[in-house]
């Protein structure tokens, strides 16, 4: 793409102008989370809970609403508001514990991700704030009352926004340079009378200085020269900022400041404040009128408080300016305008340039939004675990206890980073898994951070010396499904697509950090060397019968068809990009050999029972003849098994493990082609089961898969059976059939049964808020539609299967890949009577205009009716959407480019 926004990209890239060193990096919870616990029993939402986060000094990072800061988070700004009735000012966004939900932790608030670009020259942000007193009390307890098996009591159902009694407060940012920043921030007050409320848009530093004890620190202080007063912000290890504020003589803001410390007299019994300026100094002093803010005027963190009052219907806008430099002349009239408006002009090019011709304005919309809510989802990620275990010099010894706790042996982790997070509220950290999925939207835009995330998770300073990939704050150790070779295969394609030529350096470094991730897999997850792999949860919470991640009684394992099928799927993810680099380099070719024959084992073995009599005290059969499906197995330790005989993901997953090669890449490749030709000859024994490898398909292609046609015939009658799997508005994770047919295992005395669930889960496992017992979940859902595109690439239209099962309507695999993109797509698009299905029952939400077109990207998607659940800004793998969108096109366009988007997937 040839426009501003592509430029300002390619400056960055090119170290030419720092356009990304400013962002909205700041996360939008941070108490609560793993890395600010410090209690001995590991209780991050009891020891740190929002009630606390106004008064006390966070660790490792700081949150806000629509806040920005630097790529360090050295400077944090963001707006802090007040209705006058308020307990406490309205800091940031307010949300339920683990404990407190009756499905887990969630927010409580309504905003909006609108727009964004990847150097953040444009950025805007929603926030709806109500106009009565913030009901926390009454959310807290009517969820608390509520059991599982009812839904979650919602901002909207306290009667909060009835009458249209709140604001529409909309924050702009626009880049005039790299580091000079132009805010705009609008009130707009929907209700029937005029309305009192204050904006506070608050500048502060990150708290870096208490824990190391430093006697200097930096400083906020006012600064009046001649007309212009502005607030300065002087750091010691760090550039000196300016905020500009808009004044004049009727809208002359009060300035506060006080301190970024902790009220110790507030929280803790006899606890004593160095300084009256503590960090609630300025709540306390709006709120309660005390005398908490400095008269001095210095601080470290400091507030513009503009007192408004809105008439019914109308807006006040406010206008700031944060900059490194002095300029050449304040522009807060027709100057500031002019660059809101080139800029947010130059942001509808850019996505404009992205969208492929041919799709509604609609698709436009959700495309745009998703891929903005992927952005604001970025965040400086600050975590030190040896500093975390040890403790800080200048604070007390944390718990021994936490010495032998959560993420004990992962003290070489130390991360100080931009992150694509999954939703920065309820997910305030990185899963590697997730960000997997989130690099392939991401490439669409910003190729060059989708590759940057993908290497960050194999640096030293992240990937633990056994050569695991962290998996997420509450547990680095947990075992996530191994799709970081796939993501940065298709990182690698995507680019090379958009810009003509692939970024073989990215491609060689991340597969060779991958060769030791691969080796950890190995040897800790196949556990009898078997080719059968456990692996425990692998991100499927809920899946089962019982935790998965949980040891099983009488040492009994469980062999997973899901984590056998992942390996497969690695497998064949590193036999790619070792043939992709060997076409730029033949020494690559024995490593791609390595992984060929490691999947015809792997293949072999979730097939059928070794033929071998040494393997028969303790064969294992994943693949149930009967039912013609695919089940987890207890392996118990006298050699019997136990079929888990659950319908669900875990038996589609196998389909994630195909691949095709096309006969010219092979004649590139004659060491390969002679290793594989040679292997097909004299190991039948390995390949009877499984895709005719010897047989050439469409384009004379070979094809590497798990299944076979008939197998993948008998899955795919499952998956695309409307009374099972296929929903309107995708695949669901777990079969309908288990709603009038649940599964009952009595396992050691103990029953363990799993229902279908379309909505919230019914157990308490991995605390409620995540279930896969029928809900749709977007990433695995992608999984399928690219797998069903390549099996379509090698049989095309020699494979045809109904669609829906039992409807007698025959379309080729492409299509059925095609026709699950459009029921995920139709999540967020108007139906025929100008709903969106992800909105549900709730009416406000379809019908109102200043709902209606505001998109909410949730993490997973009800199986009967399509509505969101979960955490509702998971724009993070949710954003695969726009991936979709990206490659759909009208009717007519379909059959052009049919071919260019298999391609894409099997280059």
């Amino acid at each position: 793409m040839n426009n501003a926004e592509s430029a300002r990209l390619t400056e960055n890239k090119n170290n030419i102008k720092p356009w990304k060193r400013w962002g909205c990096y700041l996360s939008e919870r941070e108490w609560g989370t793993v890395r600010e616990d410090y209690s001995a029993d590991g209780t991050p939402w009891e020891y740190f809970p929002h009630d606390h986060a106004r008064s006390r000094t966070y660790r490792w990072g700081e949150d806000g609403i629509a806040g920005i800061c630097d790529d360090l988070q050295h400077v944090c700004f963001a707006l802090s508001l007040w209705n006058g009735k308020d307990s406490i000012l309205k800091e940031r966004l307010f949300g339920l514990s683990n404990s407190q939900g009756n499905h887990g932790e969630d927010v409580k608030e309504l905003y909006y991700h609108l727009d964004n670009t990847p150097t953040h020259a444009y950025m805007k942000f929603l926030y709806k704030y109500p106009q009565r007193a913030f009901p926390y009390d009454e959310l807290i307890r009517a969820n608390q009352d509520r059991g599982k098996t009812e839904s979650e009591f919602e901002l909207t159902d306290t009667g909060i926004f009835d009458d249209n009694r709140y604001f529409d407060v909309i924050v702009e940012y626009a880049k005039q340079g790299p580091e000079d920043i132009l805010i705009n921030i609008t009130a707009y007050n929907r209700g029937p009378e005029n309305a009192y409320l204050e904006l506070i848009p608050t500048l502060w530093f990150r708290n870096t200085w208490a824990w190391r004890g430093k006697k200097s620190k930096p400083d906020i202080s006012v600064n009046n020269c001649e007309d212009n007063v502005f607030l300065k912000a002087k750091h010691p290890d760090f550039d000196t900022y300016r905020l500009y504020f808009q004044q004049d003589d009727v809208e002359r803001p009060e300035l506060l400041f006080t301190e970024n410390e902790t009220n110790n007299e507030r929280l803790f019994k006899n606890g004593i404040n160095a300084t009256p300026y503590v960090k609630d100094g300025i709540n306390n002093y709006i709120i309660s009128g005390k005398e908490t803010t400095n008269p001095d005027k210095t601080g470290t963190k400091a507030a513009v408080r503009y007192q408004l009052t809105i008439p019914a219907g109308e807006s006040r806008s406010v206008k700031l300016r944060l900059t490194n430099n002095p300029p050449d002349s304040l522009i807060f009239g027709e100057d500031f305008n002019k660059v809101l408006s080139q800029r947010k002009q130059e942001a509808d090019v850019f996505y404009s340039d992205l969208a492929p011709a041919g799709i509604t304005d609609e698709m436009r919309a959700v495309q745009r939004q998703a891929l903005a809510g992927l952005l604001w989802n970025k965040q400086f990620y600050r975590y030190s675990v040896r500093k975390w275990l040890q403790g800080d010099p200048a604070q007390p010894d944390p718990p021994e206890t936490r010495k032998h706790g959560r993420n004990s042996k992962w003290v070489y982790l130390d991360n100080k980073d931009i992150i694509s997070m999954p939703d920065t509220w309820e997910y305030p950290w990185y899963a590697s898994w997730d960000l997997a999925f989130h690099c392939i939207s991401l490439a669409m835009i910003d190729s060059e951070f989708a590759k940057n995330q993908l290497v960050l998770m194999l640096r030293e300073w992240y990937m633990h010396p056994s050569g695991q990939i962290p998996s997420y704050e509450w547990s680095f150790s947990d075992a996530t499904p191994p799709v970081h070779a796939w993501a940065a295969l298709r990182v690698f394609r995507i680019e090379k697509k958009m810009q003509g030529e692939g970024d073989f350096n990215f491609l060689q470094q991340v597969f060779h950090k991958l060769l030791i991730n691969f080796t950890w897999w190995i040897n800790r997850e196949d556990s009898e060397d078997r080719n059968v792999f456990q692996g425990g949860f692998l991100g499927l919470d809920n899946i089962g019968v019982f935790n998965r991640s949980e040891k099983l009684p009488s040492d009994a394992h469980l062999d997973q068809s899901d984590a056998t099928s992942w390996m497969a799927m690695y497998c064949l993810n590193m036999l790619a990009i070792a043939l992709e680099l060997a076409t730029e380099d033949d020494t690559y070719e024995g490593v791609a050999t390595k992984f060929m024959e490691h999947f015809f084992y792997i293949a072999h073995a979730i097939n059928e029972r070794p033929d071998c009599s040494i393997f028969v005290e303790n064969d294992i059969d994943l693949w149930d003849e009967e039912d013609q499906f695919f089940y987890d197995v207890i392996h118990l330790q006298n050699g019997e098994q136990i079929d888990l005989k659950v319908r669900s993901m875990v038996g589609l997953i196998p389909l994630f493990a195909v691949t095709t090669i096309d006969s010219h890449l092979l004649d590139e490749l004659p060491g390969f082609k002679q290793r594989l030709e040679w292997f097909l000859d004299h190991r039948p024994d390995l390949t009877k089961k499984i895709a005719s490898i010897t047989e050439t398909g469409a384009g004379h292609r070979r094809l590497f898969s798990v299944v076979n046609r008939e197998r993948l015939e008998s899955i795919l009658k499952r998956m695309l059976d409307e009374d099972e799997f296929l929903s309107p508005y995708g695949i669901r994770s777990l079969s309908k059939y288990h709603k009038d047919h649940p599964y009952s295992l009595n396992f050691e005395g103990k029953e363990y049964t799993i229902h279908y669930r379309p909505a919230e889960s019914h157990t308490g496992m991995f605390g409620g808020n995540s279930n896969w017992r029928g809900p749709i979940w977007f990433p695995l859902n992608y999984l399928l539609i690219e797998s069903l595109q390549k099996f379509d690439y090698y049989y095309d239209d020699n494979f045809k299967i109904e669609f829906p099962t039992g409807s007698g309507n025959e379309i080729t695999l492409w299509n059925v890949a095609s026709e699950l993109s459009q029921r995920l797509m139709n999540i967020f698009l108007k139906d025929g009577n100008g709903n969106r299905p992800v909105y549900g029952e709730r009416e406000k939400f379809q019908c109102d205009s200043h709902f209606r077109d505001y998109i909410l990207f949730y993490e997973y998607f009800n199986g009967d009716n399509g509505s969101g659940l979960g955490a509702s800004h998971q724009t993070g793998w949710t954003a695969l959407v726009a991936k979709l969108i990206q490659q759909s096109q009208t009717e007519s366009d379909v059959a052009e480019s049919a071919e260019a988007n298999k391609a894409e997937n099997e280059e």
